[in-house]
């Protein structure tokens, strides 16, 4: 992956639930977390008695999380709403040169911080509540 600019990295929502993505933030940071849970079948035929695993079961996940800047006061409150009454709305996480993940997922942490002298900027944990699908870049 190429040196990417701060500012490339989006989370996007679908507001109305009619397909249509808006930004409501951009990234600094961010970290993407993809886990498949294993169904372990091994018996006492299983050859050289390794462990053996059953393709495609398992329940599978996603944990984003990041800390930027928000947009704008609206996306800032769109935030809060989706947390307190939560919500949970189809996003999109753009990551240049690797891809989009898009789907549903729960925002499960919401935190505030600022400096004195500085702009105020959040951290955003979204853990995914559905089927997921990645589009490479």
């Amino acid at each position: 992956m190429a040196v990417q600019a701060g500012k490339d990295l989006l989370i996007r929502i679908d507001q109305t639930g009619d397909g249509q993505f808006e930004t409501i933030a951009g990234l600094r940071a961010t970290r993407a977390s993809f886990n498949a849970e294993t169904v372990e079948v091994t018996s006492l035929e299983s050859a050289g008695g390794w462990r053996e695993l059953l393709a495609g079961a398992g329940v599978k996940s996603a944990m984003i999380s990041g800390s930027g800047v928000f947009r704008d006061a609206a996306t800032d409150e769109r935030a809060r709403q989706i947390f307190f009454d939560g919500e949970i709305p189809a996003f999109q996480v753009v990551i240049p040169d690797f891809g989009v993940i898009q789907g549903p997922f729960q925002i499960t942490a919401l935190d505030y911080s600022g400096s004195y002298n500085g702009e105020a900027s959040y951290e955003l944990t979204l853990a995914s509540a559905g089927a997921l699908s990645f589009t490479a870049l």
